[in-house]
């Protein structure tokens, strides 16, 4: 997942052609991001900044998930398992 580019990820979780916005490619997104920095930090432990920047990132990507799980049970359920976040 962290490997892929950025137009692959909102490619396969689009809703609609031209869609850069929707919630399931925000979440999409942030996942990469925060896997990403996740490696990182297991290399470089007292990169605080970094840190905090990952529990914002993690913050944001629970706050779409509630969102999303309020509007859409069903597109939330697609989510979580195609990410395959725990929740």
């Amino acid at each position: 997942m962290a490997t892929q580019p950025k137009a692959e990820l909102i490619q396969a979780y689009q809703t609609h052609d031209g869609d850069t916005g929707s919630p399931e490619v925000q979440i999409a997104l942030l996942t990469g991001r925060i896997q990403h920095l996740t490696e990182h930090l297991k290399g470089h432990r007292k990169d605080h900044s970094s840190r905090r920047g990952l529990l914002k990132m993690v913050g944001r990507r629970a706050s779409l998930l509630k969102y999303l799980q309020q509007q859409d049970r069903r597109r939330y359920q697609g989510v979580i398992e195609r990410l395959g976040i725990r929740r």
